[in-house]
């Protein structure tokens, strides 16, 4: 099921496509009047105008636009679409240049421009006051008052751009009725679910109770589901769909064992595959240059090999060297392996300039076409830590039931971790990805993996 906060962002994208497209038209009016109507008629126009409004969208895509998590305050949002749509007219501009015959025409470009910073203001603003009204929001009961209750509320309480709202817990503990556990209190006993959802009329009930042994009321749960007046959901699954990840605590094996495994998905993994090895073999060609320079840059920054190997976990479990450009001094690990920090003394200067770029990942090419790799997967992680780690963490070694990747959810979702807390964190994004992986969700990594390259965000 997609998030909500997903399905409201591809909503907003559709419209304000449809808005862009109709200020590049609006444009065209303006400035041939009379003439304009034949020239809409035209395919050729319209393909400009697709233009338009790809670059636009893009740019808004590229500067966080459509994370409502991101920008909730009004002056952000100002300076966020002002820098987009310069970015649009950067990029336009040179797509002019280089294609003149898909220019719109005299001052046509301008105008447009002009219009869509005007209209995309004032509909930003109509749209954050829009998600953020309670009176909008998908009304939550949550079934049970224990920690993981309060968490997840915790959870809904920090995300108001998702659109839920919980309205109170219920519970079977008498003295807790009326009580605030975090911000809404115990509407009710487990007892009394009917009536309390005839009198709240949430929209949907999340079943957060930890042991369900005699405390699950079933008969009036299975009643309110078969008349359909109330969506029934466990506390796992909308706890993934609001965060994008899988908590490890609420996990159980049954997912991953009843997860995507279909025909099709296996399908989809071996045509992948192919796609790796000839984009792998591509990229490794292309930034061939680049990395010669790099070489050299290396070999006269500091003292040292110009590629560096590491042994990695892959999938299950399998030992590989993984190859790197090096980037830090040749006596980095002399008192024992430890997690990379910011600010790392250990970097060269060379280092810090291709670490940032993420040049130092470019070898890793080899890795893909070797087999070790795949483009999207968990980071792999060496032996020494996934040691302690498997020791420390419950579940941590289900992440190598698929193989590593250059880039994967978990990176594009948390920024570098150094912790036992942060691999962790991070765990539950890769079992999100292991769990839900398909064509959509790899195609939102690249996409995010592009973006963050371009920024230069989480690098270390």
């Amino acid at each position: 099921m997609m998030s909500s906060t997903r399905s409201r962002a591809i909503i907003i994208l559709l419209f304000e496509s449809l808005l862009t497209c109709l200020c590049g038209a609006v444009a065209i009016w303006l400035r041939f009047g009379t003439e304009s109507a034949a020239m809409l008629h035209s395919l050729r126009i319209w393909l400009k105008v697709g233009l338009l409004m790809l670059v636009v969208q893009g740019a808004f895509y590229i500067f966080d636009l459509y994370d409502f998590r991101r920008i909730r305050q009004r002056a952000a949002l100002y300076v966020r679409i002002f820098q987009a749509m310069g970015l649009a007219a950067i990029a336009l501009a040179v797509s002019f240049y280089v294609v003149p015959q898909m220019m719109l025409g005299r001052g046509v470009f301008l105008v447009s421009l002009l219009l869509m910073l005007t209209l995309m203001s004032c509909w930003r603003v109509f749209v954050n006051w829009l998600l953020g009204h309670p009176r909008l929001a998908e009304r939550v009961l949550i079934l049970g008052t224990e920690q993981p209750a309060i968490n997840l509320a915790r959870e809904v309480l920090e995300r108001p751009e998702v659109g839920y709202r919980v309205v109170g817990f219920v519970g079977d503990d008498p003295a807790l009725v009326g009580k605030s556990l975090i911000n809404p209190c115990v509407v009710g006993l487990n007892s009394e679910l009917e009536e309390i959802v005839h009198r709240y009329r949430p929209d949907r009930i999340v079943v957060a109770i930890t042991d369900r042994r005699g405390h699950l009321p079933l008969d009036p749960l299975l009643k309110l589901k078969l008349e359909d007046s109330v969506a029934v959901e466990e506390m796992a699954s909308f706890h993934e769909r609001l965060t994008g990840k899988i908590c490890t605590e609420m996990l159980r094996p049954s997912w991953l064992i009843f997860s995507n495994s279909t025909h099709r998905l296996h399908l989809y993994r071996q045509l992948r595959r192919l796609a790796e090895v000839l984009l792998a073999t591509l990229g490794f060609m292309l930034s061939l240059p680049l990395m010669l320079v790099t070489a050299i840059a290396i070999k006269l920054d500091s003292r040292g090999p110009i590629l560096y190997t590491q042994e990695r976990v892959g999938l299950h479990n399998a030992l590989f060297k993984i190859i790197k450009l090096r980037s830090m001094r040749t006596d980095a690990e002399k008192d024992g392996a430890v997690w990379a920090r910011e600010h790392d003394p250990r970097v060269t200067r060379v280092g810090r300039i291709i670490r940032k770029l993420r040049i130092d990942e470019l070898p890793q090419f080899v890795n893909v076409i070797r087999g070790d790799m795949s483009f999207i997967g968990p980071r792999p992680e060496r032996p020494v830590f996934v040691a302690r780690l498997t020791e420390e963490i419950r579940y941590y070694s289900q992440r190598h039931l698929v193989k590593p990747g250059l880039t994967g959810w978990a990176q594009i979702r948390y920024p570098y971790g150094a912790s036992v807390e942060d691999a962790l964190e991070k765990l539950q994004y890769d079992l999100y990805y292991i769990k839900n992986q398909s064509p959509v969700l790899d195609a939102i990594i690249i996409i995010e993996t592009i973006r963050i390259v371009l920024f230069g965000r989480g690098a270390r």
